[in-house]
């Protein structure tokens, strides 16, 4: 396995030996597991798996306008330059997994279980992830997640490293540890749930504008001065 380090934290990645993958032309498997496998350049209306097994394989090229996945398991797969739109995976299991160079815009991730995930360079725009658990190492690195949402989520010590976080909004979870540094923090919504997370010094500044936005203070100079207003 291939191992990458992000600041505190070291993901486990699949090590994946080419020469022992099989072309398949589905990952539909009536014996409900996929394994040693490549998939790849495949245009699809709809992407539909349930009670599957994916397992040591790679998955590129994949598009699909409708993606629906329920109680997968994926253990040591690589997805790459897949376009999976506004995928609902639920109630799954990811585990050396890695999303590089994909897209799933407006996706729903809802009871997923992570460990050792990273999210490399994807487009994670519009995204709802909910009740996500980190039991392992999670990184997203390179990404943009933006109007992206976080709720009910248990990312404690995961990383969101070099990402656009433009109006992301933290819902109420667990984020302890959850290292952001490296990332303009100015339009993240939800401040007042990140509680104990990670940040560099410089970024104070950042998450305090985006505080007064969040809580839509005004300041004073900005009122128009009721005495010169009567002068007028």
């Amino acid at each position: 396995m291939n191992d990458r380090t992000f600041r505190r934290v070291t993901v486990s990645l699949p090590g994946i030996d080419d020469g022992y993958l099989s072309n398949v032309a589905s990952l539909d498997n009536p014996r409900g597991i996929v394994q040693e496998f490549r998939y790849a350049d495949a245009d699809l209306r709809a992407l539909e798996l349930a009670d599957t097994t994916l397992t040591s394989g790679r998955i590129s090229a994949v598009r699909a306008e409708r993606v629906r996945l329920e109680e997968v398991r994926a253990d040591s797969v690589e997805f790459e330059g897949c376009d999976l739109g506004s995928a609902q995976w639920s109630d799954s299991k990811l585990s050396r997994v890695v999303f590089r160079d994909c897209k799933l815009m407006g996706a729903t991730l809802t009871g997923l279980t992570l460990d050792n995930v990273l999210f490399d360079g994807c487009k994670l725009d519009f995204a709802t992830f909910a009740q996500v658990r980190a039991i392992g190492p999670i990184v997203f690195s390179k990404c943009t997640l933006t109007e992206a949402t976080f709720t009910g989520c248990d990312l404690n010590r995961a990383v969101i490293d070099a990402s656009t976080l433009r109006r992301t909004e933290f819902e109420r979870g667990s984020y302890r540890e959850l290292d952001l540094r490296g990332n303009d923090l100015s339009e993240v919504r939800g401040t007042g749930n990140l509680a104990k997370v990670i940040l560099d010094r410089g970024q104070e500044a950042e998450l305090a504008r985006a505080l007064i936005t969040e809580l839509e203070v005004v300041f004073g100079e900005d009122l128009d001065d009721p005495a010169r207003g009567s002068r007028r």
